[in-house]
């Protein structure tokens, strides 16, 4: 099996959402859905948010209409998750916003010598399922990060700016100070 694509070959084309399953076989264009990559979409203490022991939060927001694939929100997530349980073990709320429901396709040709004979090109190129993707318009959330104090929110900002890279568009941290429920 070929390894992925560039993201870029999705990230900021213009798409029309593509989530179309039949319960009848027959009746769906695509026949099998890929599995979901993303593991947990909610990890940390959610009591002690409710609770309104987490009082400072933060967002990350896209600032641009892109395409973010499922294996690039499980990257960050684990990235993410895994330095909050390192430097505040249980003292945190993490969620992932967005759910990838876009299935991605691609029309698969062979290159190579002799591998001509075996392409069809742009006949009937409709393509199959190799991964989903949530589609974001500019001010659509992504991460959210509550915990209890600013230092916190310091080493969250810095964790944010590292996984740029993972992400396919520009983005921006949203602070808010969350008032203690009375």
């Amino acid at each position: 099996m070929a390894g992925l694509r560039k993201a870029t070959a999705y990230s900021k084309k213009k798409v029309t959402p593509y989530t179309r399953i039949s319960k009848r076989r027959q009746k769906s264009y695509i026949k099998t859905v890929p599995q979901q990559k993303i593991v947990k979409f909610t990890m940390g203490k959610e009591p002690l948010f409710n609770k309104g022991k987490l009082n400072y939060t933060l967002t990350l927001v896209a600032t641009e209409k892109v395409q973010i694939r499922h294996n690039a929100f499980e990257a960050c997530r684990q990235f993410i998750n895994k330095k909050l349980e390192t430097e505040f073990p249980g003292q945190y709320l993490f969620k992932v916003i967005p759910f990838p429901h876009h299935i991605q396709r691609e029309n698969r040709l062979l290159t190579g010598a002799g591998a001509d004979r075996m392409q069809t090109g742009m006949q009937l190129a409709f393509g199959k399922s190799m991964g989903k993707a949530a589609i974001l318009k500019p001010g659509d959330r992504i991460f959210f990060v509550a915990v209890s104090n600013q230092k916190a929110i310091a080493f969250v900002r810095k964790i944010f700016k590292q996984i740029r890279s993972k992400l396919p568009c520009k983005t921006k941290a949203v602070y808010e100070k969350v008032s203690k429920k009375v």
